[in-house]
């Protein structure tokens, strides 16, 4: 590849990467998902045109004398704050594709630089543009003029580019060590703090004075900025290969621990001893566990802002907010359910009714894991911030009917997940996205029903005892879950095998 120019390796590396998405074997079986995160994808960029239509009317006449986009600007850091967290759900780290190419004769630091630059580039970063450039025509555009409204726009794409890299670094950072995680979390706390404590929020000013500049063309502005994303972007390249060379050289960082036998297991058997064993996945398993302390992180964070704002005191949000604190624990270990076990699959078919027990294993831990969640909002609830009876319905709910959903991919899960890959790791399938999907909207439907046909406090008893019940029948659900997976026992272990090195 020595002959082909930068740009001609670089387009031939772009459309390697269109192949290789075409020619995975899930790409038939995903074609549904496609579809549906196609409409996800419209249905969201249709309430940012709607939000980019009303906005401007709202924010009129909100402070007089105040221009509808300065106090636009003045929400800038609720809008990277949005902006950053979901990246956490649909962006990957660039050193994902650097593995492929490790034995070809292709500068890493090149293709480091593709990805990265690549990043910045992404259309993602023009996602927020369906709502900025219809509240930018209507409101910056009379008053700035086409050259103001043109800056206006650069300066949030500049801002976003800015958040893209801070994403990357994070989130290169918390897949080397768990702890780093911490940083955003206190970061962020730190911001919402400042914004929501004072009576005036002192970030206010700043933020729109920032916007101002930019849509003035202030070339000293629009320098710093760009110099503080070469900054980040160094960092990212720095950071990312040294762990693209450790991923692909299996090179780990070791350090001597003392193990728990954890010994009050062991009155139960076989049933302790796989209970020992989800305990050990989220200790030793880097990617399990910072799941494990995002999810804790997330409901901390939505318990804060709760505590200190009513900016989810909308019906809506709070039920989202609500199964969301009792869903993500389980949710991101249970829709990959057997699938991390698929690294000793052969080990655990050697032993009669082993899954079963594993199965049981499974449930009650993470039907105990619910009680975490319960003592982080237990604040909100003394304090009437959020409904006892909501969080108790949301829960019973989440064990008693959403767990035995999820456990129904047990039966169909087939890609092993290695223990400990961290850069390189593979992604979910289709069912596993739809079922996620699934349990995030479904329980919200059926909440409203229940309230809406026996109020508040009854419509709340009526999901206990839903999820009650189906915590009473665990044992014949989990027993036909372990039937229908050993009638597919060959077919799973050959997937398992198959996919196990790849």
């Amino acid at each position: 590849m020595k002959h082909l120019s930068w740009k001609s390796l670089y387009r031939l590396l772009v459309h390697q990467q269109e192949l290789k998405d075409k020619r995975h074997p899930m790409f038939e079986k995903n074609r549904f998902m496609k579809i549906l995160m196609w409409f996800m994808f419209l249905y969201y960029a249709a309430i940012l045109l709607f939000m980019g239509a009303m906005l401007p009317m709202g924010f009129s006449g909100m402070y007089p004398g105040v221009a509808s986009f300065h106090v636009l600007d003045g929400f800038l850091p609720w809008v990277l704050l949005v902006d950053f967290w979901v990246r956490f759900i649909v962006q990957e780290t660039p050193a994902q594709q650097a593995r492929v190419y490790s034995l070809l004769p292709v500068r890493r630091s090149f293709l480091m630089n593709m990805h990265l630059v690549r990043a910045g580039l992404s259309l993602g970063n023009l996602f927020w543009g369906f709502m900025l450039v219809i509240f930018g025509a209507i409101a910056v555009l009379p008053l700035m003029g086409w050259g103001g409204f043109i800056m206006w726009l650069l300066g949030w794409w500049l801002l976003f580019v800015l958040n893209g890299y801070m994403y990357l670094l994070c989130r290169a950072l918390c897949i080397k060590r768990i702890l780093w995680v911490l940083l955003p979390l206190a970061v962020h706390g730190g911001i919402v703090a400042l914004m929501l404590l004072p009576d005036k929020n002192p970030l206010d000013m700043p933020c729109t004075i920032l916007m101002y500049e930019y849509a003035k063309g202030n070339t000293l502005y629009i320098i710093c900025t760009q110099v503080l994303i070469a900054f980040i972007y160094w960092c990212n390249y720095k950071l990312q290969m040294r762990m693209v060379y450790n991923d692909v050289a299996k090179k780990e960082e070791t350090e001597l621990r003392t193990t728990s036998e954890m010994n009050f297991l062991n009155r139960w058997g076989a049933l302790g001893e796989y209970m020992k064993m989800e305990i050990k996945l989220r200790k030793r398993n880097s990617q399990v566990r910072m799941q494990f302390f995002v999810g804790i992180g997330l409901i901390l964070v939505f318990s804060l802002v709760q505590y200190f704002s009513d900016i989810y005191s909308g019906v809506f949000m709070q039920s989202f907010i609500c199964l969301y604190d009792y869903i993500i624990l389980g949710m991101t270990t249970l829709v990959c359910i057997m699938c991390y076990e698929g690294n000793y699959i052969d080990g655990l078919m050697s032993r009669r009714e082993s899954i079963y027990e594993l199965l049981r294993a499974k449930y009650y831990f993470n039907t105990l894991l619910l009680l975490l969640p319960l003592l982080i909002v237990m604040p909100l609830i003394v304090t009437g911030k959020v409904s006892l009876w909501m969080h108790l319905g949301y829960m019973f709910l989440t064990a008693g009917v959403l767990y035995p959903i999820i456990f129904q991919m047990a039966v169909y899960n087939n890609n092993t997940l290695p223990l400990n890959q961290k850069i390189t790791g593979k992604q979910a399938n289709t069912m596993q996205q739809i079922i996620s999907v699934v349990i995030l909207f479904l329980p919200i439907g059926l909440e409203k029903l229940c309230v809406l046909a026996l109020g508040d406090v009854w419509g709340y008893v009526l999901m206990i005892a839903i999820g009650v019940a189906g915590m009473a029948m665990h044992k014949l659900w989990l027993r036909n879950v372990y039937n229908r997976f050993m009638q597919r026992r060959y077919v799973n272990m050959e997937g398992f095998r198959s996919s196990r090195n790849a």
